[in-house]
């Protein structure tokens, strides 16, 4: 960690408790960690999952519950790829670990063209393996170091390119019910993560696979959400809170809300409007029925 003195120390404790303090309340609010829980730390190398088992591992001896922590990387045999930086880090910290090796990287390179996008592929060979492993090792979670800004771009990449309303929810039942995945960090802004991995120097390794892939959909949404917050600040923390406050009959999705069976029923007295407290962007406030004036216009009646 660099030596700090000053404003910059207090400024890194500032950011410090406000790290643990979002990772604490995800975990609280969505059961995430559990007393005598077994939680795989998927460790890719990168600045969010360092951060994510630093403050792991500080909430582990002051949790009101028991837990512990085990840190996993994949070695996906990327050429020229540092496979003694993880573990010398590792040792370190006298955490156990383990390196699981699968060679992903040369079926991706064999499977997606040249120039196209090897995220999707690369992430669901990676996902497989993890999955398998946290069993052989007798985790009972699995924490992936995906952060609020994360969840909101994937929100609009299906939005945008895969037409249906999803993002990373912070807790998951694997499609196969064997898994449960965590998200930790899904309070967390990633500037702030970026901030504080820099402060605590971690050993970053970069991803040699698809880290120099250019316009790829997750940096164009990235740029789309970074112009929105220079020119409203907090949007995005106001589209996650929408995530959080979903309201499926003000949808179209059959499945999830009932509209063939939609009645009326004038037998009661009248409810209050839905929006009556609601404020519209401009500020201007949404009225009830009976207080918005009513407008004709005469119409000739065809022959």
């Amino acid at each position: 960690m660099a030596l700090l003195n000053g404003k910059k120390k207090t400024d890194f404790n500032k950011l410090q408790k406000r790290l643990r303090r979002n990772v604490g309340r995800a975990i609280a609010d969505y059961n995430m960690i559990e007393d005598g829980d077994r939680v795989m730390v998927c460790l890719s190398g990168g600045k969010d999952s360092y951060a994510m088992l630093d403050i792991l591992m500080g909430l582990e001896h002051v949790a009101p519950i028991r837990f512990e922590l085990v840190a996993v990387n994949m070695d996906q045999k990327q050429p020229g790829f540092p496979a003694d930086i993880l573990p010398a880090y590792l040792d370190k910290l006298g955490i156990e670990f383990h390196v699981v090796e699968k060679d992903t990287y040369s079926i991706v390179k064999e499977k997606i063209p040249e120039g196209k996008t090897t995220c999707g592929l690369c992430s669901r060979l990676r996902r497989g393996t993890l999955y398998s492993f946290a069993e052989q090792i007798g985790a009972t979670k699995i924490a992936l170091g995906h952060h609020r800004d994360d969840i909101v771009e994937t929100l609009f990449l299906n939005l945008f390119h895969g037409g249906r309303l999803a993002a990373m929810p912070p807790k998951l039942l694997a499609d196969d019910g064997r898994n449960v995945v965590i998200r930790p960090l899904a309070y967390c802004r990633e500037k702030d993560l970026d901030k504080y991995a820099r402060i605590r120097d971690f050993p970053i390794i970069p991803c040699d696979l698809c880290g120099s892939q250019e316009n790829l959909q997750r940096q164009q949404i990235k740029a789309m959400l970074k112009g929105w917050e220079e020119t409203a600040p907090g949007r995005t923390i106001s589209i996650f809170r929408a995530l959080q406050n979903v309201a499926p009959s003000q949808l179209a999705d059959a499945k999830l809300f009932d509209f063939m069976s939609l009645t009326m029923d004038r037998a009661g007295e009248r409810a209050p409007y839905a929006f009556a407290d609601d404020t519209f962007t401009d500020g201007q406030s949404a009225r009830s029925p009976a207080e918005q004036p009513l407008h004709f216009r005469k119409t000739r009646r065809s022959a």
